[in-house]
């Protein structure tokens, strides 16, 4: 259980940078404000794969993070009644997103290279 503490930190951490990047959107630069959420989101899905899988490789984590975001992402192409109905929750929101970008999947494979990488340098060194 020692070992998934900070992935649990991370997690938290990046849930706060995620939420504060949209809330103060219009305090950050426009880059930082349109790019950073969806790499954040990521870096938190990434976080949140190592916490569960604390003893697998970095790799495996980056790979499976990969496949969920781009998942998720791609769902967003699937647009039924009920899906939508979900999607206009907070939390469906959150998670599910509205609406397909193919930018989205850049922002996702930079957040979870990030991720990978502080892990790699910071977490495991612990």
């Amino acid at each position: 259980m020692k070992e998934r503490i900070p992935y649990v930190i991370a997690v938290v951490i990046s849930m706060v940078l995620g939420y504060s990047s949209r809330r103060y959107a219009d305090s950050l630069p426009a880059f930082v404000a349109e790019h950073f959420g969806d790499a954040l989101w990521a870096s938190m899905i990434y976080f949140g794969f190592r916490a569960i899988g604390v003893n697998k490789n970095l790799f495996w984590a980056g790979g499976i993070s990969v496949i969920f975001c781009f998942g998720i992402e791609f769902s967003q192409l699937y647009q039924v009644d009920w899906m939508n109905e979900i999607r206009s929750t907070f939390v469906g929101a959150l998670v599910l997103g509205s609406g397909f970008l193919t930018v989205d999947l850049i922002r996702y494979s930079v957040g979870i290279m990030i991720a990978l990488i502080v892990d790699r340098y910071f977490i495991q060194k612990t």
